[in-house]
């Protein structure tokens, strides 16, 4: 009798946000970095960032805007997606994107919290017809896990909401500054779902 072997294929993603990191910069323009199936932007990057990594990895990259991120237009960065308030799919992921920051003081890509649960619940038909969300990508933290007291810096409760409801394998942030001394300092789980600090940038496999 045959035995089919069926080998899981585990999908690289190269996930970025908030600010520069130098020693990945320099792996990219090496080409010494590993090579990833996907990247992710979290937020406050400069355009031209993205489309550098977009451009020079040779890879999709679909990106969420942070408070920070004025100067985006439609067509910049260049080759990205833009997938904020959208479920897409890449390979054998569903990816859902929400943008911005909890408001603080009135500026762009800023939300209240029920203008986020909002959003969230103007896409129940993208989930009926999606199925199971494998990974969610935003700007900033779900509130009280990872975020900070300051107005700046709290978490959105519709994203704790959204965690318990949806149960995403993972849940990708930027947002919150910190100096991660290993991988898995970043990770906070909750129930099934992996909550990760991007900040900087980090290698998931998944």
């Amino acid at each position: 009798m045959k035995t089919d072997l069926i080998r899981s294929h585990k999908l690289r993603i190269l996930a970025v946000s908030d600010f520069v990191d130098k020693s990945l910069a320099q792996m990219v323009e090496d080409k010494t970095l590993e090579p990833c199936d996907l990247i992710i932007s979290c937020g406050d990057l400069a355009p031209e960032y993205l489309s550098f990594l977009r451009d020079r990895l040779d890879k999709p990259l679909f990106y969420v805007k942070g408070n920070h991120d004025i100067r985006y237009t439609s067509n910049n960065p260049v080759g990205c997606e833009n997938i904020h308030a959208k479920i897409v799919r890449f390979q054998s992921l569903n990816i859902l994107g929400l943008e911005g920051s909890l408001w603080y003081n009135g500026g762009m890509n800023q939300y209240r919290d029920k203008q986020m649960r909002k959003i969230i619940s103007g896409l129940r038909f993208s989930f009926w017809t999606k199925g199971h969300i494998h990974m969610v990508i935003t700007h900033a933290p779900p509130r009280h896990i990872h975020d900070a007291q300051d107005p700046c810096h709290m978490g959105f409760n519709s994203f704790v909401n959204l965690i318990d409801k949806r149960n995403p394998n993972y849940f990708i942030h930027g947002h919150i500054h910190k100096d991660f001394k290993n991988h898995g300092d970043r990770i906070t789980l909750v129930n099934t779902t992996k909550i990760i600090n991007t900040c900087g940038f980090t290698i998931l496999e998944v």
